[in-house]
């Protein structure tokens, strides 16, 4: 017989698409949430509920679930997938904004291989600084191209 205070062990499916623009999105930890959302919104979180990143630009959900979902405005960071100003981080970890990019790209400097250095040595905090909860490298990556070719 099952009690009824018994602790499920057992999360439910995870919602793959934003319910709001029905992009796919990404699975995150919780780790990222508990980390990133400011006190009003933490405080509603599910634990035992799966969360999603939604990287549409044009939507104002950052994160979701199957019962509840987040917005831009209830995270204590701003969104680089979701904001285009320049002192918005593309890498939350090293202080890497869209800015400080353009500026040393201008000066034939390696970003990429700062980053990839302190990656490497184990500095990164992705999960808990980035709201997407992962590496910031292809970001940097696509957002170094896109200066190159203007």
């Amino acid at each position: 017989m099952d009690s009824c205070c018994q602790i499920t062990t057992v999360k439910p499916t995870t919602l793959t698409q934003c319910p709001v623009c029905q992009q796919k999105g990404k699975s995150i930890q919780l780790i990222t949430l508990k980390a990133l959302l400011k006190p009003p919104a933490l405080e509603t979180i599910h634990p035992e509920m799966n969360y999603t990143f939604c990287a549409n630009a044009s939507c104002d959900i950052v994160y979701f679930s199957g019962e509840q979902t987040f917005g831009k405005d209830m995270l204590k960071v701003s969104v680089f997938q979701k904001n285009a100003a320049l002192d918005v981080p593309v890498c939350y970890c090293f202080g890497w904004t869209r800015e400080r990019l353009i500026e040393t790209d201008q000066q034939n400097q390696r970003p990429i291989d700062h980053i990839r250095e302190q990656v490497q040595a184990n500095r990164c905090g992705c999960e808990v600084n980035n709201p997407q909860g992962a590496c910031c490298l292809g970001n940097v990556t696509s957002f170094i191209r896109s200066i190159d070719k203007s």
